[in-house]
């Protein structure tokens, strides 16, 4: 059997490290963190940011939005508002349809079996 090699994933990055990543300064991403109030980066005992995989993802969509598409900081603040809403709402149509498929599953058992009311 070949040798796998293990990968290690970063589980945090330093705001220096995420600007580089954007190709922002640092200023604009405290900027941008101070304006959509929803992103929040770790601390560390020095008050240092630590960003995660799921921080950094906002941010590029932050950025997308505003240099990108040219979005006004409110009108990308209403569209992320609006994007995780929808999130929501599929998560929760994904919820109703695993629990509609389990009742489903539960019928065709008891008919398999002929325990059928």
């Amino acid at each position: 059997m070949p040798w796998k090699e293990k990968t290690i994933e970063k589980l945090y990055w330093s705001i220096g490290e995420v600007a580089e990543q954007l190709g922002v300064n640092t200023s604009l991403i405290r900027y941008w963190e101070k304006e959509f109030g929803t992103l929040k980066p770790k601390r560390t005992g020095k008050g240092d940011r630590l960003y995660t995989k799921k921080d950094i993802e906002q941010l590029q969509r932050i950025q997308h939005l505003v240099k990108e598409k040219g979005f006004t900081l409110q009108g990308a603040r209403d569209q992320l508002r609006k994007t995780e809403q929808q999130e929501v709402a599929t998560t929760l149509d994904l919820d109703a349809l695993r629990d509609r498929l389990l009742e489903i599953r539960t019928k065709l058992v008891m008919l398999r079996d002929g325990n059928a009311n």
